[in-house]
């Protein structure tokens, strides 16, 4: 079982850029997908992107702003966020799968979350 720790998550302005970093503890990452999710305020968790050992996905909607990336040596994945506008302001969740199918479900494990806040 993958432990996740995701940080990163601060108060920033519109148009800033920030990266979201997700720890892994207690197996290698070389094994997983992990994806992002986010759950704004009064609303559903959504998908964001995801990474897996032969791909990544990111959903339509942010597309050319967010970025995963990974660090097998560091055993961390990264989610870079640029040019951020307040309907970004969420709580970020990494999850891991054991497969690279079907990268937006299916996540066994998530992390606690960390708070991302855009002002305009």
């Amino acid at each position: 079982q993958v432990n996740l720790v995701e940080s990163g998550g601060r108060v920033v302005q519109a148009g800033d850029s920030l990266t979201l970093t997700c720890d892994a503890t207690g197996d290698t990452l070389r094994r997983y997908s992990i994806g992002w999710f986010r759950q704004a305020p009064g609303k559903d968790r959504e998908f964001v992107a995801a990474i897996s050992w032969i791909t990544t996905v990111c959903e339509d909607s942010a597309k050319g702003r967010f970025t995963p990336s990974r660090n097998n040596d560091k055993n961390t994945v990264h989610l870079q966020i640029n040019n951020v506008i307040p309907r970004d302001t969420a709580i970020y969740y990494c999850a891991d799968k054991q497969n690279a199918y079907d990268l937006r479900s299916g996540y066994s494990y998530w992390g606690q979350g960390t708070q991302v806040t855009v002002s305009s």
